[in-house]
């Protein structure tokens, strides 16, 4: 069982950057492979980026490749999420996600284990 639990949200400006982070504690999670998503009220689960267990292969969705930035420390069981150029469209609650693979994964379904949640507010 691994437990993760996200933090770094906010309310930020159009422009500015924000850094997310999510811990996981449990089974090994150097293991596994870490995703970020979000979700808009009254829109669907978004896939937003991901990065493999060592942490040397990473992938993004288009809306936020350039932009946003995926990581992992895996010394301190920690996957980050460094967003830059903020746009209003950014406004969701961001999900970290985990699953033992060896592969990234970029659809939710493939994901077993999931945090809570951290909120992003990016104001125009």
């Amino acid at each position: 069982q691994v437990q993760l639990e996200e933090s770094g949200g906010g309310v930020v400006q159009a422009g500015d950057s924000l850094g997310l982070a999510c811990v996981a504690s449990g089974r090994a999670f150097s293991m596994f492979t870490a995703g970020w998503f979000r979700q808009a009220p009254g829109k669907e689960l978004e896939f937003v980026a991901a990065v493999t267990y060592n942490g040397k292969s990473t992938t993004y969705a288009d809306s936020v490749r350039d932009r946003f930035t995926i990581s992992r420390d895996n010394a301190k069981n920690t996957v980050y999420l460094q967003m830059t150029s903020l746009k209003a469209e950014d406004t969701a609650k961001y999900l970290c996600a985990a699953v033992n693979s060896a592969f990234l994964q970029t659809t939710s379904s493939a994901y077993r284990f999931w945090g809570q949640g951290t909120q992003v507010t990016v104001s125009s």
